[in-house]
């Protein structure tokens, strides 16, 4: 059916175009870039709405700018012959690539046509994408990836996975250069599944989103986001097109340059954080509401809810500047830290680092995990610690309850770089709790306490920069983020640190 209509086309426009005159020309070039925004015909653009979705081209036109739509490479086709391949060329080889803008800043963009070829890509679909990489690269702008594809073209053979492996390369030369978004729209398996895990952020839609790197594994977007795959779901296309939008406004484009300030929003209730801490230090709290009282109203945009939850990470404004949020969350697990929540907190803290976003982290941490002393347990809550060292972007930390041995110095001890420590006057700090240390010492927990486990032993010996009231928080922030606008870290000559990954 599709070979047939493609003949007829091109039949079509052999018959009723004069290509001998420049007006003839241009009609001809304009009936080829008609045929480019339905390549395989308008009965599958009814097919794809039929299904609730938007076709290739349609999702890139409703993420930029109306009107900026730039594309490239419009009118490729394949050019294998091998097993009958011939018989089918059409235009775009199934994907659409280019460049426009999203809040008039630029960025480029490639999007996956799942009607041609299944989405596989073959020689020239990798072209595209290559050149499209390319071009973000050297002009300094994020790249943004719409999947729906299942992997490599067979029928073209090994040069597919050459494709891949040039695509991977510049994706890696990209890390922490360029911002680079994917967006899973689709079916993602086979190689191309690592396309998307190699991107800073992935948002998925659910129950249609899903990536697998076997054709023998299940596909589920509840998996993808359960296992830290997917950082934010979206409930349809429109939702994760806005998403990546608003991901963006967060960011800057490239890693020489800043996020710009936005027009600030007042925060939630400041005052009530002073209640927020139970008497009790085993009692529970929820963590967003603290961040809710601290950042610009409705501006915490949580990444990985679902996985790891004992770590909170997402990006955030505070009086109108972009910050990335680490807290602990005392309402799981006792915000014990465990491997994936450290693995998770690390990646997230390089990933504010390498794109000059200064990272705050909420501190209530009275320990790792008890059940982490199995393999690979060390190794791995370590990457926390290394990434926190190793960031050079201005650093704040609010120590608001407990913050004990390893886990003081993962969250952001003062002595690992962080630049501003403030403590609540509920913080206990110390290496061990008071029922710990009495048991180690023989001296009465409440002498430990009024003594030792508090913000003000701390305090003395310059661990702390203030002691402050909780409703002050916000106030003490914006002024920290003032002085550390344009913080200026030396860092020794290497190719890259080697943080135990």
């Amino acid at each position: 059916m599709v070979v047939h209509y493609k003949i007829a086309r091109r039949l079509l426009r052999m018959t009723t175009t004069d290509t001998s005159t420049t007006a003839g020309k241009i009609a001809d070039l304009k009936q080829r870039l008609a045929e480019a925004r339905t390549p395989v015909g308008e009965d599958a653009v009814r097919a794809t709405h039929d299904a609730g979705r938007f076709t290739a081209r349609e999702r890139v036109e409703s993420l930029l700018d109306e009107g900026s739509f730039v594309e490239i490479d419009a009118l490729a086709r394949h050019r294998s012959t091998a097993f009958k391949l011939d018989k089918s060329r059409p235009l775009t080889d199934g994907v659409v690539t280019g460049h426009g803008t999203i809040d008039g800043r630029p960025v480029c963009v490639f999007s996956q046509d799942s009607t041609i070829f299944d989405g596989q890509l073959g020689e020239v679909t990798g072209e595209k994408i290559i050149k499209v990489l390319q071009l973000a690269l050297k002009s300094g702008t994020p790249l943004i990836g719409l999947y729906d594809g299942t992997g490599a073209r067979v029928k073209e053979g090994i040069v597919s996975l050459e494709m891949f492996s040039r695509i991977y390369r510049l994706q890696a030369q990209a890390s922490g250069v360029i911002p680079q978004l994917a967006i899973v729209l689709g079916e993602v398996a086979g190689p191309q599944a690592h396309g998307v895990a190699l991107s800073d952020v992935v948002i998925e839609v659910a129950e249609q989103g899903a990536v697998r790197l076997s054709a023998a594994d299940p596909l589920s977007s509840i998996s993808d986001a359960s296992t830290g795959l997917a950082h934010i779901t979206a409930s349809d296309e429109r939702g994760a097109l806005d998403l990546a939008a608003e991901v963006l406004r967060y960011l800057p484009s490239n890693n020489r340059a800043i996020t710009p300030a936005e027009e600030h929003t007042a925060a939630g209730d400041s005052v009530a954080l002073d209640t927020l801490i139970p008497d009790a230090s085993d009692e529970s709290f929820e963590m967003k509401e603290l961040i809710a009282g601290v950042v610009d109203g409705d501006s915490f945009l949580e990444f990985q809810p679902t996985y790891a939850p004992t770590i909170l990470t997402g990006l955030a404004r505070i009086d109108g500047r972009a910050v990335g949020v680490l807290a602990n969350q005392p309402a799981v697990e006792d915000g014990f830290i465990d491997v994936d929540g450290a693995e998770k907190a690390a990646r997230f803290t390089r990933f504010c680092n390498a794109f000059n976003v200064p990272l705050i982290s909420f501190v209530d941490a009275p320990g790792f995990a008890a059940d982490m002393q199995g393999a690979g347990a060390v190794r791995r809550t370590a990457k926390l610690i290394a990434a926190s060292a190793d960031a050079s972007v201005g650093k704040l930390a609010v120590i608001v309850r407990r913050s004990f041995g390893a886990a003081y110095l993962a969250m952001g001890a003062k002595r690992l770089g962080t630049d501003l420590v403030f403590a609540w006057p509920t913080a206990q700090i110390a290496v061990s709790p008071a029922d710990e240390l009495a048991e180690a010492t023989g001296v009465d927990a409440a002498t430990l306490e009024e003594e030792l486990v508090n913000p003000y032993a701390a305090a003395e010996r310059g661990l702390v920069d203030a002691v402050i009231a909780p409703s002050h928080t916000r106030t003490q922030l914006i002024d920290g983020l003032r002085l550390l606008e344009r913080k200026v870290e030396d860092q020794l000559p290497r190719k890259n640190n080697n943080m135990p990954l």
